[in-house]
């Protein structure tokens, strides 16, 4: 929560002020394995540097975070398609752990965060009333089905010579603010809220209208 809330703020930033928001993040950082993350997955990224040529309705959105502080760097890219609700196309995360022990295990810990924040960030909601939590089934607590789950790319920075942190959950928090970023690339409109579902959207639309 934390995450999405100063890297949207982050995104918001960037925006008023004009600047890219690679660019804008850049600026501000002092953080070398920051910097590198960030510089490792837009220039490793496929899709990235054709962001001009996207069709309307494609989003693309940035973010980054070191876990807790002093776990993994992790920096993410997304791109999201948004109409009546929104559609993960593809995630690029680059994470830096200092050691890598076992790449494959890192690469699995990255990846299966980074659906699982997708999920988080587009479907799952406890709802509850006055006596007890009322989504205790799958559907008043949908999850991301296998047909929903995007490609993911994860570029591994590896740190031989710097103590192994781990992995943890390092992509769960910027997964979750890259995506809201890049669906306020799509759809023009700020949503604060989570998750991203298509009422939370169509609030959001209407809340910018009457401004």
């Amino acid at each position: 929560a934390n995450v999405f809330a100063i890297e949207s703020f982050m995104d918001e930033l960037a925006h008023q002020s004009g600047q890219d928001a690679l660019t804008f993040r850049k600026r501000h950082l002092d953080d070398p394995r920051a910097l590198a993350v960030l510089n490792t997955v837009v220039e490793r990224s496929s899709w990235w540097h054709r962001r001009a040529e996207e069709p309307e309705g494609i989003g693309h959105g940035l973010a980054w975070a070191r876990y807790k502080n002093t776990g993994a760097w992790c920096a993410v890219i997304a791109r999201v398609r948004v109409d009546e609700e929104v559609r993960v196309l593809n995630l690029d995360l680059a994470v830096d752990v200092g050691m890598v022990v076992d790449l494959d295990g890192v690469i699995n810990q990255i990846e299966g965060g980074a659906i699982q924040s997708a999920s988080w960030t587009l479907k799952e909601r406890v709802t509850f009333n006055r006596e007890a939590i009322t989504s205790d089934e799958w559907l008043s607590y949908p999850v991301m089905r296998f047909s929903e789950v995007p490609e993911v790319t994860v570029h591994v920075i590896d740190r031989p010579d710097e103590p192994s942190v781990g992995a943890g959950e390092a992509a769960q928090g910027p997964v979750a603010a890259a995506l809201a970023n890049a669906v306020h690339d799509a759809l023009g409109v700020r949503v604060r809220e989570l998750p991203l579902t298509a009422d939370t959207l169509l609030r959001a639309v209407h809340a910018a209208e009457s401004v």
